[in-house]
């Protein structure tokens, strides 16, 4: 191991997740790594019952770094993140989702900016494997190729991403923990930095109706962040998302028709979302499973 190398520790948060987590640590074993050490892979169990948690067993008895918590009950992402928060050991962070896969250099992308002290966050290219021969598959797409070049302009960071650990723990009732995370870098002055080589695949909603509950927590939950931390993403800044999406409707002009939909329904779904934290008083952190995402590959 060279000197200057730099160690992460990875945690993974599931919840039911027998379709993908073991493609995903898989993966993560498989790194082509130089300058970067995993030094431990935790994943966080929540209440999972489909056999989760015997998959990361199995890869935990292969390689010693891969190690199991589970949680008998299930309390929400952020919740889950400040288990890991409390086992990890390295100076360097990585947090993702169980239903991602990241390629095999990723991992190397996302933590060698840290050789720079400025940058505190650093966050990865989420590509999605949805076909687009579909209305929702060009919908998955498009939020996605949006969300890439808005962070590419104001960097928006989410699926998978890497920072300092600076912080003992994150709101545990923020439906949002990537922005909730990048909140308290940028509070403590550090630098948020997108990585667009540091591909993870992931796999959007099928259906009109899953889409928009996903995107109505979404918008509740940045709403949330804003009201308490007045923290705003990039992705809600009205003039960058018009600019990057005028720029898509002047690439592909024949979609138009579908753009059009997706902005009304986008204006919709966080229409709902304001209403259920301001009507409802309904903080969704602890959310629904949306099963159509949860099959990667």
């Amino acid at each position: 191991m060279m000197k200057n190398q730099l160690r992460c520790s990875i945690g993974i948060l599931i919840h039911n997740e027998a379709e993908n987590i073991g493609k995903l640590l898989k993966a993560l074993l498989n790194q082509k790594l130089e300058k970067v050490e995993i030094a431990e892979i935790i994943v966080i169990s929540s209440d999972s019952t489909d056999g989760s948690d015997d998959i990361v067993k199995r890869y935990s008895g292969i390689n010693p770094i891969v190690k199991l918590i589970t949680e008998k009950e299930r309390r929400g992402k952020s919740a889950a993140i400040n288990t890991f928060l409390k086992e990890a050991k390295e100076d360097l962070i990585l947090i993702s989702s169980g239903d991602v896969i990241p390629e095999e250099i990723t991992i190397e992308k996302m933590i060698e900016p840290f050789i720079d002290s400025s940058i505190g966050m650093t966050g990865a290219h989420p590509i999605p494997v949805n076909k687009t021969d579909s209305f929702v598959g060009y919908w998955v797409h498009l939020q996605w190729q949006l969300h890439h070049l808005i962070a590419l302009q104001s960097p928006k960071l989410g699926e998978m991403v890497a920072f300092r650990n600076i912080m003992t723990s994150i709101p545990e009732d923020s439906a949002v923990d990537e922005a909730s995370i990048e909140a308290i870098i940028t509070e403590n002055g550090f630098k948020l930095f997108y990585v667009p080589e540091a591909i993870v695949y992931n796999k959007g909603p099928e259906s009109i109706m899953d889409f928009i509950k996903q995107r109505r927590r979404i918008a509740a939950g940045h709403l949330w962040l804003k009201r308490r931390n007045s923290y705003h993403v990039s992705t809600n800044q009205p003039q960058l998302l018009l600019s990057v999406l005028w720029d898509e409707i002047k690439r592909n002009p024949w979609k138009l028709h579908f753009v059009i939909l997706i902005v009304i329904l986008e204006i919709w779904s966080r229409f709902l979302g304001w209403y259920d934290l301001t009507i409802l008083k309904k903080n969704p952190f602890k959310w629904d499973i949306i099963n159509s995402t949860k099959k990667v590959n």
